[in-house]
């Protein structure tokens, strides 16, 4: 068994806030260091924004969990400073295969084209993607950056007072009130904030459970993603395998409705399921063993006055499709810019209202994938099941078949297409990079150019002159100019068949406005817009 679940990160030390005479208040609170609270903790410091980190436990947490890792999950990670330690830690991938019985219907590349610095996915257990971002706490914290990560720390009760949240923390020594400007809750599915504030979740949950079972063993399956129909191992149901490091698999089987998820847990019955898909001869140890339920829910906005629900806190999906951490982490790079903003007071509270939206608009684009998947996978009806074969047929002979089967859409990042903060846009440039996407990735002679965005409001220019710098109330827009001469790569996906262009792009990487030549009155327009002063 990995030892790395028994490691106390940052184990609970009495702090001077327990002994204050009034309550301490802080900027900002996080509470959960799961990836999501401790990727928004970390964008927020290193932002220069004073944040607290709140969790109960003090270690990382138990069993892998999440492991799908994707590429624009990565390029956050990058920004945060520790991309390159999950991609030398993880296994990439790009290849998936679906099989129907024991034949193989298709298969399917997630990135088919070159030109980007992260893989599509990489598999990486949880627990070594929250071991990397607590050491990148430390490493800020020895620079002298404004982040507490404190374990041990329960929170009781909490309270909206207006312009702060009075919290009540239980600690191994005793009880302590603390307070705080705003309170970030990424305190997981269950979310002990969200129970204790009355609100709830709107959405689906589907009569269907899955065994998660993450085995250690050699074995010389391919680094792929391999998704069964109907296995011989599993008949009538579905059945997944996806490599991670260490020797480590995660196999989930479909099991129904109808059962005892405490007796399936116990490895005297998952053992036998585990031999009837890998051979009774087959050597494993169980690492961890999970039965889950599909649930594809969401709270119905993210904001409650100074309280900012984010990743599984705010909205669930089901696993297939690695919605889950990878929408969380794009959770917490939305806010995080934001809420530095309005910290700084150089944006009105009003622009937090946005991260509600957008996030709202993302994770409804999750569920409506997710469910999708889900129905694909468990058909409800025989008319469903009738339809689904069939798919699966023709799939394997006809490649426009292919999009019909579903076996799990997988992440891809999110695009706030009509959102409040987008500025002017025009058909003149790709689609692919407009107003309200991500910046795309492309190589730029020995480097990257998502390398060079992030962190700030900047203007790319593409072929198109500018100024190197300006100041919008306040809000410095950096310049960061580059060149299609010799780029086919950079013109198709940022120039297509027009001259120049100009990018306006917001610290989060996604595109605010833009233009086919830099015009000032424009850009100034456009970044009040982005920062909701427009009003």
């Amino acid at each position: 068994m990995n030892k790395i679940f028994e490691t106390p990160l940052y184990p609970y030390t009495h702090h001077p806030d327990e002994d204050a005479e009034t309550p301490v208040r802080h900027k900002t609170i996080v509470v959960g260091a799961g990836p999501v609270g401790l990727a928004v903790a970390i964008d927020l410091a290193q932002q220069g924004v004073p944040v607290v980190v709140l969790d109960e436990n003090d270690k990382v947490s138990f069993g892998s969990r999440a492991i799908c890792f994707s590429k624009r999950t990565l390029e956050i990670a990058d920004r945060l400073g520790i991309g390159q330690k999950l991609v030398d830690r993880g296994v990439v991938w790009n290849l998936g295969k679906v099989f129907k019985g024991d034949e193989k219907v298709y298969e399917f590349n997630l990135l088919p084209e070159q030109g980007h610095k992260r893989p599509a996915f990489i598999n990486l257990q949880q627990y070594y993607f929250e071991d990397d971002l607590v050491a990148r706490v430390r490493e800020l914290q020895e620079q002298g950056a404004p982040i507490e990560l404190r374990g041990g720390c329960k929170v009781t009760e909490i309270d909206d007072c207006g312009d702060y949240v009075a919290l009540e923390i239980e600690t191994p020594d005793d009880t302590y009130d603390i307070e705080a400007e705003w309170l970030i809750a990424c305190d997981g599915a269950g979310s002990p904030i969200r129970s204790m504030m009355g609100l709830d979740f709107v959405g689906r949950v589907f009569e269907d459970n899955f065994l998660i079972a993450d085995v250690i063993m050699h074995a010389d399956f391919p680094t792929e993603r391999w998704f069964w129909f109907d296995p011989p191992f599993n008949p009538g149901q579905s059945a997944l395998l996806h490599k991670q490091p260490d020797g480590v698999w995660r196999i989930d089987l479909q099991l129904g409705w109808d059962i005892d998820k405490a007796e399936e847990k116990k490895p005297e019955n998952v053992i036998p399921r585990l031999k009837q898909m890998l051979g009774e001869d087959a050597k494993f140890e169980l690492e961890w063993v999970s039965i889950y339920t599909f649930q594809c829910r969401r709270m119905e906005k993210f904001r409650h006055g100074r309280v900012l629900f984010a990743g599984d806190a705010a909205h669930q999906v089901s696993p297939f499709g690695a919605r889950g951490a990878n929408s969380g982490i794009q959770d917490a790079e939305n806010l995080a810019w934001k809420l530095a903003l309005v910290l700084e007071d150089k944006a009105p509270d009003s622009l937090l209202d946005s991260y509600s939206d957008e996030r709202v608009h993302g994770a409804d684009e999750n569920i409506l994938n997710s469910t999708r998947s889900t129905d694909f996978i468990t058909p409800k009806s025989q008319i469903s099941r009738t339809f689904r074969d069939a798919a699966l047929a023709l799939a394997g002979k006809a490649e426009f078949a292919r999009p019909l089967v579903n076996s799990g859409r997988l992440s891809v990042p999110c695009a706030y297409d009509g959102s409040t903060l987008n500025g002017p846009d025009t058909d003149a440039l790709p689609a692919r990079t407009r107003v309200g996407a991500p910046a795309v990735d492309t190589p730029l002679g020995q480097g990257w150019l998502l390398d060079r965005l992030g962190g700030r409001f900047q203007l790319l220019t593409v072929d198109a002159d500018a100024p190197d710098r300006l100041d919008v109330g306040g809000i410095e827009v950096e310049r960061v100019a580059v060149s299609a001469a010799g780029n086919e790569t950079l013109r198709e996906r940022y120039l297509g068949d027009a001259a120049s262009g100009v990018y306006l792009l917001r610290p989060d990487q996604h595109v605010a406005a833009r233009w086919t030549s830099f015009d000032e009155t424009a850009v100034r327009a456009a970044v009040a817009k982005a920062t909701g002063r427009d009003k």
